[in-house]
C-alpha cells in the first residue's frame, strides 16, 4: 500500500478485465480489497455500521442529516476506496458471482456516498435478485444526491419499471414524463419511450402538471419540485465544509436549474437561517 502502488494495481486489474482475464482480474482485486481492509483497520477509527440501504421519505432526510467521520479513503495512496470495490464487483460479475459483486458494491457505496453510479448499479443487482425494497430504495436515494441529469434520469426510469411491474402504468408514464423533461436525449429513456408508445404508459398525452400531481400522490419527488433543490443545497453546504468545491458547485447549478436563480438563493437563505437557529439552540 505504497504511494503508487494501489493505482497501478487498479490500473493492471483494469486492464485484465478488459482483455478478458477475468479470473486472474478477481484474484488480484481480492487481495488489494484484503490489503486495504487491514490497513484501514489498522490506520483509521471505527464507527457504527451505517445503514445506507434504509428507504426514508424526503421530508426525514431533510429532518436528519447525517454525519460520518469515517474517512472515504486511503489518503496516503492517493486512490479511493471505492473505485477498488466496483472493480471487485465487476470482476465477480464477469465471473458470474452477483452475491459477491453486491457485497463488493456496498463497500463502494460506503466508501463514497455521494456516487450515484455506485447506488443506481447496486439497485440493478438488487432487482437481479428480486429484493425489490432494496432496488427501490437505492433508486429514492439518488434523488437527494444526484449532481447529474443522467442519474435522475435513471432513477426515475428505475421506477417507471417498478410502477409497470405493479400494473400502474399512469404512475409509470408520469415517471417517463419527468424523465423525458430533464433529458429528451437520453438513450435508455428513448428505448423505454419506443415500448411504451401506444399504450396505456404512454406519457404522449400527459402534461407535466398531471405527471407532477401524480408522482405526488405516489410520494415521489418530480423534476421540479424544491424538496429536491434543498437536499441538492444541503448536500452542496456539506460538500463546501469538506472542501469538494467542485461537488458543491455542481450541486447548487443542478438545484438552480431545477427550481431557478431567485428560488435557489431563496432556499439557500433558509438553510443558513435554519443551522444558525440550530447553532443558537446548541
Amino acid at each position: 500500500m505504497s504511494q503508487n502502488n494501489l493505482s497501478d494495481e487498479l490500473m493492471r486489474a483494469e486492464g485484465l478485465l478488459l482483455q478478458g482475464q477475468s479470473e486472474a482480474a478477481l484474484e488480484l482485486l481480492a487481495r488489494l480489497a484484503e490489503d486495504a481492509e487491514e490497513y484501514v483497520d489498522r490506520n483509521c477509527p471505527t464507527t457504527n455500521e451505517l445503514q445506507w440501504f434504509s428507504f426514508p421519505t424526503i421530508f426525514e432526510r431533510l429532518a436528519y442529516r447525517r454525519v460520518e467521520n469515517d474517512p472515504r479513503e486511503l489518503r496516503d495512496v492517493g486512490e479511493p476506496l471505492d473505485r477498488l470495490y466496483a472493480d471487485l464487483a465487476l470482476a465477480h460479475i464477469h465471473c458470474g458471482d452477483y452475491d459477491s459483486a453486491t457485497i463488493a458494491l456496498r463497500q463502494a457505496v460506503r466508501w463514497n456516498p455521494m456516487g450515484c453510479e455506485h447506488r443506481l448499479n447496486l439497485a440493478d443487482l438488487y432487482r437481479i435478485a428480486g429484493d425489490m425494497r432494496e432496488y427501490l430504495g437505492l433508486s429514492f436515494s439518488v434523488f437527494e444526491r444526484a449532481s447529474q441529469v443522467a442519474h435522475l434520469v435513471r432513477a426515475y426510469l428505475n421506477f417507471a419499471e417498478y410502477f409497470q411491474a405493479i400494473e400502474n402504468p399512469r404512475a409509470a408514464a408520469a415517471c417517463l414524463q419527468v424523465a423525458r423533461r430533464l433529458d429528451s436525449q437520453d438513450p435508455a429513456l428513448a428505448a423505454m419511450l419506443k415500448h411504451a408508445s401506444g399504450t396505456p404508459a404512454d406519457p404522449g398525452n400527459m402534461t407535466d402538471d398531471e405527471a407532477a400531481a401524480l408522482l405526488e400522490a405516489e410520494g415521489l419527488p418530480h423534476g421540479a419540485n424544491a424538496e429536491i433543490a434543498v437536499c441538492l443545497l444541503m448536500c452542496a453546504a456539506d460538500a463546501a465544509e469538506l472542501g469538494q468545491r467542485d461537488i458543491a458547485t455542481n450541486l447548487t447549478v443542478r438545484a438552480r436549474d431545477l427550481v431557478g436563480e431567485k428560488a435557489a438563493m431563496a432556499l439557500l437563505k433558509l438553510i443558513h437561517a435554519d443551522d444558525e437557529e440550530a447553532d443558537n439552540a446548541s
